[in-house]
């Protein structure tokens, strides 16, 4: 049968939203409760929906920022990381030290993102992804080691730091914009084009959907899962620096909150917990989400306690419906078993 131009273009046009729809519909949930969130917030909080709290809502979430999209690669490789907590503050204190031997602001960055990479990927990456260690456990191990070896190494003593580049990264301008969403966005772009433009970003999907089919495809499942602890390392390193900038001090003490509310945060965003969906994308969102329902409870002058209450309801629901959405019920438990598997049971695909 023969179709007519218009006809063709309209075919076309309903074959791309269908393609569209099935991309993004994971996406769906969560951008709904951040809508909802949003106009409740702005209804019931006078000072919510203004250009400085808006501000301060992003700025005050440029370290979870980075850290959950470093997160989102783990995640999807089938992984979690439990220890960024205490490498963000490892590597502050680090960053301080640096700057104590007098290297200039700059080479100090550079050289406690490289650390954090490198810190990342040798230890958690080669345990994990050479010895086929349990990522639970191994991570679990690196923050119980960093936590006890950040505070003998300052003496449990806040740092103080005085630096042009913390100072320019937490309150500076560049085009017109706030450095703190500046690095948001740049952040985001890149992990972007490496997730969708890059062999290595289909790499990370094809491990963590089915190691033996990645394996077989000549991808090497060992070196991707060291590639995205050294990601995850890297992206510590850099909101650590962050948070210098934000406090003017290099501090010892580990927020263990950290990894759990990126991992909730790459949860929302659609991915899965046991690997191979997901995306920095949704992941974003997800970062968006805690971060407005976290600010406008504050805004909202409940209770501290009443807050947490309130957000662990709301994350859990979220998740689940994420989770019934996507279907992903019994692929999530099949990550807890393999999560939990004993050393001695090494899976040799991996």
């Amino acid at each position: 049968m023969l179709l007519f131009p218009e006809e063709v273009t309209t075919t076309a046009r309903a074959q791309a939203a269908r393609r569209l729809w099935k991309s993004s519909r994971h996406l769906v949930p969560v951008i709904t409760l951040l809508v909802v969130i949003v106009v409740i917030f702005s209804a019931t909080t006078p000072y919510f929906f203004t250009t400085s709290n808006l501000i301060i809502l992003l700025t005050s979430n440029t370290a979870l920022w980075v850290v959950a999209i470093g997160m989102t690669a783990v995640m999807v490789s089938g992984a979690v990381d439990l220890s960024t907590g205490a490498l963000v503050a490892f590597l502050a204190i680090l960053f301080a030290r640096l700057l104590d031997a007098h290297l200039p602001g700059i080479a100090a960055l550079v050289l406690t993102v490289l650390g954090g990479a490198a810190i990342g990927g040798l230890v958690n990456g080669l345990l994990i992804g050479r010895l086929h260690l349990s990522f639970l456990l191994v991570t679990l191990a690196s923050l119980t080691a960093f936590t006890g070896f950040v505070n003998l190494w300052s003496n449990t003593q806040s740092i103080p730091v005085a630096s042009a580049v913390t100072d320019n990264i937490a309150f500076g301008h560049l085009l017109g914009m706030n450095t703190s969403i500046l690095i948001m966005v740049a952040a985001l772009v890149v992990a972007l084009f490496v997730q969708t433009r890059t062999y290595f970003g289909r790499d990370i999907y094809a491990v963590g959907g089915n190691p033996v089919a990645a394996r077989l495809a000549g991808i090497s499942g060992a070196r991707t899962t060291v590639a995205v602890f050294a990601i995850s390392g890297g992206a510590a390193a850099l909101a650590a620096v962050v948070e210098i900038g934000r406090s003017s001090a290099a501090s010892p003490t580990v927020d263990n909150s950290l990894p759990l509310q990126a991992i909730a945060c790459v949860l929302l965003g659609g991915a899965s917990i046991a690997g191979g969906s997901g995306g920095v994308g949704g992941t974003a969102l997800g970062v968006l989400f805690l971060a407005t329902l976290g600010n406008g409870l504050s805004l909202s002058d409940l209770s501290s306690y009443w807050q947490g209450v309130v957000t662990g309801v709301i994350l859990v629901g979220a998740v689940l419906l994420n989770r019934v959405s996507d279907g992903g019920l019994e692929r999530s438990l099949a990550f807890l078993r393999r999560g939990t598997a004993s050393a001695a049971s090494p899976d040799p695909e991996r």
